[in-house]
Parts: C-alpha cells; sequence; structure tokens
C-alpha cells in the first residue's frame, strides 16, 4: 500500500454545473470534482448525477470521497496511520492474506443478507462507502455522511395522459444517454424492464439491437419463451445460451474469486455467461434492465405489505381481545383455513422491516442450528435488523409502498443486484449501463403518486399503463421471473456440480464457523427433500468457501 493513494475517478459523472461540465471535458472529471469541492463539499456530490464514484486527495491534504446514489460504482477506505487510504475495492486495503483480518460479523452479514451490505466489507477496518454517501477526512477526523436521502413529494391531481407521455420520453433519453457508439445491446429476460431497454434501443438506434438471453434446461426455470417473444416484436438481433451444470463446475470458483469479497447471488453465475456471449460477439457495453421494479412498484412484496398493514386499520380491541388469542390457538390446526389465518396474524404484528425477514433463510433454519457457539460468541446476531431499521427509517415519505421502494433501493439494488451485474460484465471484459436509473426516472418516481406504483394491489400499475401497446400483452401480464438459477436441482443431478459442493462444504467446515453436522444433514438428507429451498443454502455456503479459499486460505475461527 503506497503512502500516498492516488485520486480516482470511476464512471461517468454527469456535471450539472455547465462550468463544471466543461472542466469535465477539456480536462476530466478529476478537475471538475476538485473545482466542485473548492465550493464546498457538503455540495459537491449533490449537483452530479450519473454513475460515479470519487476519491480526492486534496493539496491541503484534505480527502473527499462520494459514490452516486446507488452505489452503481465502489469506493472502499480506511485509516491508516492517520491517513485516509482508499480503492475501488475492498482487498486492495487488506492488510495480508493469512485471514487474520477477516471479520466475522461481516461473514454473518453475508450468512444473513447473501452479501455484505455497505459499510462494513469482510476486512476489519476497511469501509466501504454506502450509496449516497460522501467522506471527508481532514485534521485526522473522519466524517460519512448522506449527501442525498430519497425524498417523496409526490404529485396530486396530475393527468394519466402528461405522465404517461413525459414517462415515455424519458425512458428514451435514459436509454439513448448509455449508447456509447458501439453495437446497441442489452440483457433479455422477458420481463417488462428488459424488454423496455430492448425496444427503445431498436428504436433508438435504427437498426436491430443485439439482445441477450440465458436458459435452463430446467422445469419451472426457463423463461426463454418471453425474451424470444420480445425479441420477435422488436425485431432485434437474438442471442441465446443455454447454462448447463458443466458450466457452473469450470466457472464457479472464478466468479466467486473475481469479487472483493462473499458474493451469494446465485443470478451472478448467469450473468456471467450471458455477459461473455455479449462480450464474444463484439459488444463493449451492455445494458441492463435493473431498477424498474424498485422505482415504479413491480415486487410482489409490495403488494403482500399491503396486506398485512390492513391489519392494523382493524379496531385494537377486536385485534387483542377477539382475533389473536383464538388464531394462536389455531397455528396448529387441521383446518387450512385457520392455519393461514394463524400465520397472517402472526406477520401481521411484526413491524417493519423486521416483517420483511420472518423467511429469512439463516432465521428459519436457526441461528443456533447453523452456526457454531466459537462463531457466534464473536458476532451480534442483532446487527442486520438494525443496521436495516436505521435505513428503513431515512426516506422521506408518508407512504409504506414509498418506504419499501428506497428500502430496496439500498439492499435489492445497490447491495446485491447491481454488485452482480457490474461484477459478472466486468470479468467477461464489458461495460454495463443501468438505464432504469437514470437520474430524471428517478426524480419521476420520487413524484408519482403510491397508487400509480401499486394501485391496490396491481404492481406497477403506471409502468405497464403508459407501455401499452409498447410492450407485448404478454410480457405486461407475465409473472416476473429472471435469471432465476436451478442450482439445487442440478446439485442433486449432476456429480461433477454434487461434488463441487460437496468439497467447497466439507472444507467450511473445518473454519469453525458452520456446525459441521448442520452440513452433513443439510448434503446427505435436506437438499434432496427440497433442492429448490436448501440448495440456496448450499450455494451461500460453497461460495463464501470458494472465496476464502483464494483470499483467506488460512482463516478459522479459535475455538
Amino acid at each position: 500500500m503506497s503512502l500516498n493513494t492516488p485520486s480516482l475517478a470511476l464512471g461517468s459523472p454527469r456535471f450539472a454545473d455547465a462550468r463544471l461540465a466543461e472542466l469535465a471535458l477539456s480536462e476530466g472529471p478529476l478537475a471538475a470534482w476538485q473545482a466542485a469541492c473548492a465550493q464546498g463539499v457538503a455540495q459537491a456530490a449533490l449537483q452530479v448525477t450519473g454513475d460515479f464514484a470519487v476519491g480526492l486527495q486534496e493539496p491541503s491534504g484534505r480527502t473527499f470521497l462520494a459514490v452516486d446514489r446507488f452505489a452503481i460504482r465502489s469506493i472502499c477506505y480506511r485509516v491508516v496511520d492517520g491517513q485516509l487510504r482508499f480503492a475501488a475495492r475492498a482487498d486492495a486495503l487488506a492488510e495480508g492474506g493469512d485471514g487474520a483480518d477477516i471479520d466475522p460479523q461481516a461473514i454473518f452479514d453475508y450468512l444473513y443478507f447473501h452479501a455484505i451490505p455497505s459499510p462494513r466489507t469482510i476486512f476489519k477496518g476497511v469501509f466501504r462507502l454506502p450509496p449516497g454517501h460522501y467522506a471527508l477526512f481532514e485534521n485526522g477526523q473522519l466524517t460519512v455522511a448522506p449527501y442525498w436521502v430519497p425524498t417523496f413529494t409526490e404529485q396530486s391531481n396530475v393527468s394519466f395522459d402528461a405522465l404517461r407521455d413525459e414517462f415515455r420520453g424519458l425512458v428514451r433519453n435514459a436509454v439513448a444517454s448509455q449508447l456509447d457508439g458501439g453495437k446497441a445491446a442489452c440483457f433479455l429476460s422477458g420481463g417488462t424492464d428488459s424488454s423496455t431497454v430492448a425496444g427503445m434501443l431498436s428504436d433508438i438506434s435504427g437498426q436491430k439491437a443485439a439482445t441477450y438471453s440465458i436458459g435452463f434446461d430446467a422445469e419451472g426455470y426457463d423463461e426463454m419463451e418471453y425474451a424470444r417473444l420480445a425479441a420477435r416484436h422488436f425485431k432485434t438481433e437474438h442471442h441465446e445460451y443455454y447454462v448447463t451444470p458443466d458450466d457452473l463446475v469450470r466457472s464457479i470458483a472464478d466468479v466467486a474469486r473475481s469479487y472483493d469479497q462473499p458474493f451469494g447471488n446465485s443470478s451472478a453465475l448467469p450473468s456471467y455467461y450471458c455477459s461473455r456471449v455479449a462480450k464474444e460477439d463484439g459488444v463493449s457495453k451492455i445494458l441492463a434492465g435493473d431498477g424498474g421494479d424498485e422505482l415504479f412498484g413491480g415486487n410482489s412484496r409490495y403488494a403482500k405489505q399491503r396486506v398485512f398493514g390492513w391489519y392494523g386499520v382493524l379496531p385494537s380491541g377486536l385485534r387483542s381481545g377477539l382475533m389473536e388469542p383464538l388464531l394462536e390457538r389455531s397455528a396448529e390446526s387441521s383446518i387450512p383455513l385457520l392455519r393461514k389465518a394463524s400465520s397472517y396474524v402472526e406477520q401481521a404484528k411484526v413491524p417493519m422491516p423486521d416483517r420483511l425477514q420472518m423467511y429469512n433463510l439463516l432465521l428459519r433454519l436457526g441461528v443456533q442450528d447453523v452456526l457454531t457457539p466459537d462463531f457466534l460468541s464473536q458476532v451480534d446476531i442483532r446487527g442486520p435488523a438494525v443496521q436495516q431499521r436505521g435505513i428503513w427509517g431515512q426516506a422521506q415519505t408518508d407512504s409504506q409502498v414509498n418506504r419499501m421502494l428506497a428500502f430496496d433501493w439500498r439492499y435489492t439494488l445497490a447491495e446485491s443486484d447491481l454488485p452482480k451485474v457490474c461484477g459478472t460484465t466486468r470479468l467477461a471484459g464489458l461495460g454495463v449501463g443501468f438505464p432504469m436509473l437514470n437520474e430524471a426516472l428517478l426524480d419521476f418516481s420520487l413524484k408519482l403518486p403510491t397508487e400509480y406504483k401499486l394501485k391496490g394491489l396491481k404492481l406497477r400499475w403506471f409502468f405497464k399503463e403508459a407501455l401499452r401497446g409498447f410492450l407485448p400483452d404478454e410480457i405486461l401480464t407475465k409473472k416476473k421471473q429472471g435469471f432465476g438459477l436451478p442450482f439445487g436441482v442440478w446439485a442433486t443431478r449432476h456429480d461433477g456440480l454434487k461434488a463441487v459442493a460437496v468439497d467447497a462444504l466439507n472444507s467450511l467446515a473445518t473454519r469453525n464457523i458452520v456446525r459441521p453436522e448442520f452440513i452433513r444433514s443439510l448434503l446427505t438428507e435436506r437438499l434432496q427433500e427440497h433442492p429448490g429451498y436448501y440448495g440456496e443454502m448450499v450455494w451461500i455456503l460453497m461460495m463464501l468457501e470458494q472465496w476464502l479459499q483464494a483470499h483467506a486460505p488460512q482463516f478459522k475461527m479459535p475455538g
């Protein structure tokens, strides 16, 4: 690690100030960032949009860091000998490969979230700047604070037609702004977001857009039919690749070790293969549809939580005096309707955002049953819930739907889906853009009425109605799926893939993190009983061990 960390500017920042924009063009983004900071660091990042991460060492000795609102670009930091070091990757700031600086709490967070949410990283003392935040290190003091928080100001008495026309124009401009002059290309899952991007690409470029889709030869996991439908509708140059278990055997280790810390989103492997196909086809930058669900109300949990919210509207006397005592006795009833009603009340009584984790995989399996006492003695199992409650309260809104959207901007997008796409495209040698996260579309979401996002229980109502006639009706009415991976199913049927998983979990069992008896039960009994459900835990543990083998092979919990 050098004594003086050089300044860096990543991504494609867009400066609202005309003078700064001109400076960025003539002298580069770093010069523009320096001029912006000279006007005041608290406002420097607020006037910049696009995807960016900046680390600026000023002549005065002051250090300034910032990342964009979704942390599409990343910057990590640590204080060493009274100075702030920073880098794009956490592992660039690690002290060594002996495992001594691995943070057990980060491992617990990984097992809980399937990723390690910022500001923590896998390494002790190394932190990742959260989305929409800046950091200032001056006179030995570090300040980390948000420069932007989601603030919803819903419009009233708005014309649907006017909003629809505005929205279509914003989507078109967002897609156009991401083109790099090379082959116009995008991922295509057959969902509303990727299909919208594909359609806009074809319309804007005036030629056939290239679309890339992933399929799986496993019942219930393949939605190639919708990708083909969108490709035919928009007359794209369509490319398909069917991922196989052998592909996973070849690439699991490469994908796992390519991240700067353990990362467990199982869609990473399909995303990697899709990116490879595009790269081999001559694509330099590919567009992804991530963000539409989170900005415009497309995830099924939004409707589910609205249903739970109805329970709180009932008179408290009715709830506590009659319904709850009656239904508590019905939890084990042989009558399905009573069991469902009991489950509904049980969940509805839990406040948000804790209710969102009632089916958390680690919690359902039992923290004490999965993890060793030595490991648990070094972690705070309440830490993830405490952090989530803090994030839940940050958004400026009176709407629970909007609060869920803002919550997902952090945990679904910034901490999981965007690192998945950014990491796998980088590994494949591709650039990537996210038009749905364009700042104008973000601003549009912030002002869109709640009922336009979730109308009754209809998900992303406005988005779909605004694009009716542009998107095929079959895509507007299909259920969301994405690039889901049938890992658990394959791991029970493919000897090579099963061997990769078994070898990794047996190795992990020696690190005194996960109970060996849990691993034995997981591999020999549970995975066979329910491959789709328990396969997710096998995947999470396997990817953790693959990362540790590459980056901290000696790590083991003392005991």
